[in-house]
């Protein structure tokens, strides 16, 4: 009987200790889920972040405007604690820990190579280029360019206007121009017009990557001749809007065509004929009379354009003394102005006016004509730019301020300024050749 109690004993004592480990266990499995619990409430958050995050991402990249996307707010993406990557994990025999295996994510790590951001390139002020309205700019990259690790794929150059020399933007100054995807170390900047002092450029480089910082600024001086047209000495039929000059009759309705047909079937061109007056209005210092004619205001060097419209019939294009020139003076017919004059009224004709004396050109009329004074030296050349021929050049001696001049009848010109001395313009000055010469 004894020997039974004492069994029964070392079972109860045994199944307590049991019940005491199994409590544990149970404990340990309880703990276990509220931690799986967690992360899996924390893998749900981290999944929708994730998705919110690609969204804006995909939003991001679909911006076109590079201002705009600079502006985007930056977007930082942070690496959760290693045990948030993966649920693989494994139980120790009594099942007593949880343990997990890092090894593989480890190695992805350590597998990854970081390309370094390339230095900023060095801009090579010797060899920049100014020439024809156009800009040479060459830089040198820096040292780390051909290394394999960071190996330089294209460049990018920024530009801007302005009349400092400084390298700091100036209020109400021009926005940087960008020129993308250079494969070379150096750029030709074209399509320029030269109106202020200088022209600030700057480059950076791009690998696989990511494009490093930009170099420092060099201001390129731009120097060329710039003028505008004065209103105030406009015939009072002469329209200025911007750099162009149309020729608009006061007494016609409907300059397109210009003609009054309406009321009399055999009327002719309602254009009158360029040797009938008109009659000037306006100021003191306004063209009148047959004069239709306008001035430029200027400084700077000497080289401009002019470029009929389409519907030009007659015009001129010069210079002139601006306090010998009277109201009712034309072009070329005085000693103070010098001009080309070219029509198609009637039948095309070109010629060189001045002091009242013309001298015919055998030459096509040209669509774009050159004008060159070098005032110094006492020199006046019109030259057709697209066959690139000296039509006719002038040298006398100038003893009075000078002013570009315009005569436009019937039609209209366009001029463009902010243009330097090409360099075509050195063989024409070199042999002194022409079509014809009009002696003083």
């Amino acid at each position: 009987m004894d020997t039974q109690k004492e069994a029964l004993s070392r079972i109860i004592c045994t199944l307590a200790n049991k019940n005491e480990e199994l409590q544990n266990f149970l404990d340990t499995v309880d703990n276990t889920l509220t931690g799986l619990q967690k992360q899996l409430s924390e893998g749900k958050f981290a999944l929708l972040s994730c998705e919110e995050l690609l969204e804006f991402a995909n939003q991001t990249l679909n911006i076109s405007d590079e201002e705009e996307f600079l502006k985007v707010r930056n977007i930082t993406v942070t690496m959760a604690p290693a045990f948030r990557l993966t649920t693989r994990p494994a139980v120790s025999e009594n099942m007593a820990q949880f343990t997990v295996d890092f090894s593989t994510e480890r190695l992805g790590l350590q597998r990854l190579h970081f390309l370094p951001v390339p230095r900023a390139p060095e801009i090579d002020v010797a060899n920049c280029v100014v020439c024809d309205n156009t800009i040479s700019v060459a830089w040198q990259p820096a040292g780390d360019a051909d290394s394999d690790s960071g190996r330089i794929e294209r460049y990018e150059v920024e530009y801007r206007k302005t009349n400092r020399d400084s390298s700091l933007r100036a209020a109400g100054e021009a926005c940087w121009e960008k020129i993308h995807d250079i494969r070379e170390t150096k750029v030709t900047i074209s399509g320029l017009k030269f109106d202020s002092y200088f022209v600030v450029v700057r480059v950076r480089a791009k690998n696989k990557t990511a494009a490093g910082e930009f170099s420092e600024p060099v201001a390129i001086e731009t120097r060329a001749y710039n003028f505008g047209f004065d209103a105030a000495t406009a015939h009072a039929e002469l329209k200025i809007t911007g750099d162009t000059v149309t020729w608009e009759p006061q007494g016609v309705k409907g300059h397109d065509p210009r003609l009054r047909s309406k009321d009399n079937k055999n009327s002719r061109s309602a254009t009158p004929s360029p040797n009938k007056t008109t009659g000037g209005r306006g100021g003191r210092d306004r063209f009148a009379g047959e004069s239709y004619t306008v001035l430029g205001i200027y400084s700077g060097l000497h080289y401009w354009e002019l470029r009929p419209l389409a519907d030009w019939k007659s015009f001129s294009v010069g210079v002139a003394y601006r306090l010998s020139l009277g109201r009712y003076d034309q072009l070329g017919k005085s000693a103070g102005s010098w001009c080309l004059h070219a029509s198609q009224w009637l039948q095309s004709s070109l010629a060189a006016k001045h002091n009242n004396r013309a001298k015919a050109l055998d030459w096509p009329l040209p669509q774009r004509i050159g004008i060159y004074c070098d005032y110094d030296n006492g020199e006046l050349a019109f030259v057709d730019v697209d066959r690139l021929q000296l039509l006719h050049s002038f040298k006398t001696r100038f003893s009075q301020p000078l002013v570009p001049a315009f005569t436009v009848w019937c039609g209209g010109i366009t001029v463009v300024t902010g243009m330097q001395v090409p360099s075509f313009m050195g063989n024409f000055l070199s042999t002194n050749r022409s079509l014809s010469n009009l002696s003083q």
